[in-house]
């Protein structure tokens, strides 16, 4: 494949993350699209009925083991595999938020999780498909810019936060965790528009002719190789 030696050494842990992600995003099309859960077009009915110590559906709780398991393994592949980049430190954070968020969620039965849940088939696929910086930025994925944004912040707060901020005190009055859920969730979104900041301006480098290859802005090497 005539691969630099940076590239190949990168290879294995992208290859692993395409093919997560391809499953995950597969698995929660099927969730939302194939069975009778209307979360994605009425997400508030995640908290209709909620009880606490409710039971989790099997196949949400096959969702929540996969979810806990993959970031629990890029928890550690960021810290001791991955190449060590700008945002590598807020990539560390936002793994022990979301591993936090499952865990809390599936812990307490707390349905506000049931719609982060959801964002496995809607902002997870706008992570996996439309995130060129966190796969190996290529001319070819710039067209796939804009599902980063439609994905994590159009969908996601316009369905998930809605749910969890507004319609969960509309339903259960007195949810437990509320503030608790609803910070971490925040938190995400901030993140979401810290890395969709390193995306324009990643475009704006390519389409401004300021960059003689496609490289990831975020790695310090790039910085380093044009200082030289």
């Amino acid at each position: 494949c005539n691969l630099q030696p940076k590239d190949a050494a990168k290879m294995p842990e992208s290859a692993w993350k395409l093919l997560f992600y391809t499953l995950s995003w597969s698995y929660g099309l099927y969730l939302l699209f194939f069975t009778d859960y209307p979360f994605f077009h009425d997400p508030p009915s995640v908290f209709y009925g909620w009880q606490k110590g409710m039971e989790v559906p099997g196949d949400i709780a096959i969702a929540y083991l996969l979810q806990c398991s993959f970031y629990g393994h890029s928890l550690y592949a960021t810290a001791y595999m991955d190449t060590w980049r700008k945002d590598s430190v807020v990539m560390l954070l936002h793994h022990v938020v979301t591993l936090t968020l499952l865990a809390s969620s599936y812990a307490f039965r707390n349905d506000a999780l049931h719609a982060q849940s959801r964002d496995w088939g809607a902002g997870g696929a706008g992570g996996a498909l439309g995130s060129p910086l966190s796969r190996g930025a290529t001319k070819a994925t710039l067209p796939l810019c804009p599902g980063r944004f439609w994905f994590r912040l159009y969908w996601f707060p316009l369905k998930v936060l809605y749910a969890t901020c507004h319609s969960s005190l509309q339903s259960v009055p007195h949810i437990p965790f509320y503030f608790f859920f609803n910070a971490l969730l925040l938190i995400l979104t901030l993140m979401n528009i810290y890395w969709f900041l390193y995306i324009v301006l990643f475009v704006a480098k390519v389409l401004l002719g300021q960059m003689q290859e496609v490289n990831d802005v975020r790695e310090y090497d790039v910085e380093d190789a044009k200082k030289s």
